[in-house]
């Protein structure tokens, strides 16, 4: 009877852990696109409680998300997401080894994530390259990473080229252009428009050789693969003491029968 109860607190304390402790979410990031075509900027990631929306289709783009397409750095994205959600944990995947994501290269980051207060997930890259192409979401709550329990509903994004995003905040050119030989990003010529799709712009690089030394060749159709963003929960130390010590119960119940 004893050990039957023991094996009821510890369920308990099994259960308790999972629902109110934080989890770690490790984050990994791959480049699916052909050899030779689009790189990406590290990817600028947050948790959240689904109120903070980066940007939208069909309107001008505004500095936070033009941070990231302009540039990829997500200097004004950051202190803008932090502003409208506290709460939100935000962060950086970089690439191993550290720099642009290129064509086959992938990297991963591990975050501390509160489930229950933090369901939603939001990303931007800038993809190079271009003057203001990018990927991410323009929903707060287009991905929905956790459920009510804590677990994780989705384990994957991909992104195709057909997710590619062009801010409409920059002319596309060489001049101008992040990535290329010869180019200095810091120059730019304002387009005034809109967000849309848009991935056949990028062809206009075609020929143009990449700071990484190789000559761009886009390959994209609509459907081509570009990017994978992948998820999932890392055991912490304490989880495995307490599942460790009901499995040990569980021996000690056997043995006694």
């Amino acid at each position: 009877m004893r050990t039957v109860l023991s094996m009821v607190v510890l369920a308990s304390l099994v259960g308790v852990a999972a629902s109110a402790a934080p989890v770690q979410v490790r984050v990994n990031v791959r480049n699916l696109a052909p050899t030779n075509s689009i790189s990406f900027a590290p990817l600028r990631v947050g948790f959240h409680s689904g109120v903070y929306d980066a940007f939208n289709s069909g309107q001008a783009a505004g500095n936070p998300i033009i941070s990231i397409a302009e540039g990829g750095s997500g200097s004004a994205w950051f202190p803008a997401f932090a502003a409208a959600d506290p709460g939100a944990t935000l962060g950086t995947v970089l690439p191993n080894p550290a720099g642009p994501l290129l064509p086959g290269m992938s990297g991963s980051q591990v975050f501390t994530v509160d489930p229950a207060a933090n369901r939603f997930f939001t990303f931007g890259a800038m993809v190079v390259p271009s003057n203001d192409y990018f990927i991410g979401n323009d929903s707060a709550t287009q991905y929905m990473l956790f459920d009510a329990n804590g677990n994780l509903n989705i384990t994957s994004i991909t992104q195709r080229a057909r997710d590619i995003w062009d801010a409409g905040s920059e002319v596309d050119g060489a001049f101008g252009s992040a990535f290329l030989m010869g180019s200095n990003n810091d120059d730019r010529i304002a387009q005034n428009g809109v967000v849309n799709f848009d991935f056949a712009g990028l062809s206009i690089f075609n020929g143009l050789t990449t700071a990484a030394g190789y000559v761009f060749n886009s390959q994209l159709t609509a459907d081509t693969a570009v990017y994978e963003i992948s998820f999932e929960i890392v055991p912490t130390p304490s989880s495995v003491a307490v599942l460790g010590l009901a499995g040990l119960v569980a021996v000690r119940r056997r043995r006694a029968r």
